[in-house]
Order: C-alpha cells, then structure tokens, then sequence
C-alpha cells in the first residue's frame, strides 16, 4: 500500500483509490480504546475530504480479529463514572456515525473475532465481507451493558427483528455461516482468499462512476428512513446530477468504443 498515517493502535492507508482504515491493536484482538475511536473519526474525515478515494475498507491488524468491542483493561480510567462513560459512547456514536454517514461506499473486511462494539462498527458499513473462521456475537446480556435504539436499529435493518434478538438475548458467538444465513455478512470467503477478494472488489467499485455509486448509497440510506423523514429533493438531484455529468458521456462512449470507462466523479 503506497502511502501510510499512523497513530499509536490506528493506521490510514491508501492504494489507489482505496482508503484503508486499520485497527490495530492485535495483542488485545483489536479491542478499542477512547483515543482509537476518536482518531478513527479524525481519519475518516482526512478520507471523505480526499477526492482521489472512492472506497474506503475497515479491517483489524493481525489476522485474528476485526474488531473485539471495547478495550476493558481501560473501563477503570474511561468508563468507570457516568461522565466518563458518557464521553466514551459519545465518541463511539460519533465514529459509528462517521462510517454509517461516510458519502463514499466502505468495507468491513472481517477476518476472526467481530465482537460487540465490533458489529456495531461492521454494520455501519455498507459491505460485510468476512473469512470462514470469523466468529460474531454481541455479548451485551452477559456485561450488564444497555444499547441504544441507534445501534439496535441498525442491527434491525440488517438482519430483521428476530435475528437482532436472537442476536441479544442468547449473547453468544455466532459462526461465519450462521452470520451469512442471517444476512449479517454479504459473503463468506476462506480465509486465504479474503484479501484478495476484498480487494478486487474495492478495486471494481473504485473504478465505477463515484457519482451513480454515491447516489445509490444515499438513496438507499433513504429508504430506510421513515417517509417524512426523506429528502426527496436530493434523491432527485444526485439522479440529475449523473444524468449531467461528464462521466455519462464518458460511459456510453467507452461502451460504444468496447474499452473500460475512465471515471472522474465530475
């Protein structure tokens, strides 16, 4: 991956048109921190801002986790009061939001354990994609931990209201393939083949017209809300602004001429 920004147990990537934002603190299988959820934030925004990325993929460091929840060797120090426990939601809301509000499509590329505050970062974005020996489980029930209606509902428009409780109420870990059946994931790969395929994947998307794939993704975020709470208006505008942009002329050109399009998002 040609240019790197690291931060302590956060690490921004890019290879091409794709951002890489890494979790990187593999002894503790990525379980995350105060200070990593608001610098993944801080290196979400740097991603949004520039234009050269088109797809952004989430991923833990080490191989054998995504993201495991929060870091509870530090709960004394950030979660042990209501203030303290307050400003720590706060930034998790807020990196949770920054992933699920990103303009440009994300990945979460899951390879072992995507525990707790794991899924909650998984189902923010708009692709899933994990290998075979992923393990999924909120385990909430067994901590005494309350969720909000903002990441439950997420977890609701997902996999449906019966799994979501499935989900809770047992606590326990699910398998790669009970993830699949419930819809949680969009593909299950073997292990040594997923990054390759997330790759590719984020490759295609990359090499897309920016400006079709980010009006399907707001649409779609649209339609999950509620009818009076859609903004009509700006579906329709980012459907005339594909119809009117230059990458429209370039598509049907280069379907004409037999060659693969060359997009700029204008």
């Amino acid at each position: 991956m040609n240019e790197q920004k690291t931060n302590q147990k956060m690490r921004a990537q890019k290879e091409g048109g794709v951002g890489y934002l890494i979790f990187n603190n593999p002894e503790r299988h990525n379980a995350v921190s105060l200070e990593m959820w608001q610098t993944a934030s801080e290196m979400l925004a740097e991603f949004a801002a520039d234009p050269s990325i088109r797809v952004v993929v989430l991923t833990g460091a080490g191989g054998k986790a995504f993201v495991s929840g929060a870091d509870i060797s530090k709960f004394e120090s950030e979660r042990s009061s209501k203030e303290a426990i307050d400003r720590y939601n706060e930034a998790v809301d807020r990196a949770n939001t920054a992933v699920y509000d990103f303009p440009k499509p994300t990945i979460a590329m899951i390879r072992g354990y995507c525990i707790g505050g794991g899924v909650g970062l998984a189902l923010c974005c708009d692709l899933r994609i994990c290998s075979d020996n992923s393990k999924f489980g909120v385990p909430a029930a067994k901590l005494g931990l309350g969720y909000g209606f903002k990441g439950i509902k997420r977890l609701v428009d997902v996999v449906g209201p019966s799994f979501a409780k499935e989900i809770f109420f047992t606590a326990r870990q699910f398998t790669a393939a009970e993830a699949l059946q419930m819809g949680l994931v969009n593909r299950v790969l073997p292990d040594a083949e997923l990054e390759t395929f997330v790759k590719d994947y984020a490759d295609t998307i990359s090499g897309n017209a920016p400006l079709t794939v980010n009006s399907v993704k707001f649409i779609v975020g649209e339609v999950l809300k509620d009818e009076g709470q859609r903004d009509m208006k700006k579906c329709a505008d980012l459907v005339a602004q594909c119809f009117a942009s230059n990458d429209y002329v370039e598509g049907r050109k280069a379907f004409m001429e037999k060659r693969k399009p060359r997009f700029t998002g204008s």
